[in-house]
């Protein structure tokens, strides 16, 4: 597998897969969709200022980047989870801004992997 993506890193995937092809696509077939839902979710939750349910949506969007190499993005998600959790709210929008950006950034590699 070329592991020239800037934004995702299979090795770990690899790893697990153990030369199952398959299985990689079948994660970032998931992953794909995932980021769809994470995106819509974070992006409503952060409107209707449902700080619990973003701070959920956040932790599990984190385990799902964070198999794909994304440790940045997985670190972000993290945070955003204790913010909303503490109530540290003034960064949050700008955090969950960069968070999907960061999401939306891994979908054409995904699609290569495909």
């Amino acid at each position: 597998m070329d592991n020239t993506f800037q934004h995702i890193n299979t090795s770990q995937l690899e790893a697990l897969a153990g030369g199952d092809n398959a299985f990689i696509k079948e994660m970032a077939e998931i992953f794909l969709e995932q980021i769809n839902e994470f995106v819509t979710n974070m992006s409503s939750y952060l409107k209707q200022k449902n700080w619990e349910k973003l701070a959920r949506e956040a932790h599990t969007a984190k385990s799902s980047a964070m198999t794909f190499g994304m440790d940045d993005t997985g670190t972000l998600l993290k945070n955003i989870q204790l913010e909303c959790e503490a109530g540290n709210l003034g960064d949050v929008p700008k955090m969950v801004a960069d968070a999907i950006d960061q999401l939306q950034a891994a979908i054409p590699e995904l699609k290569e992997l495909l």
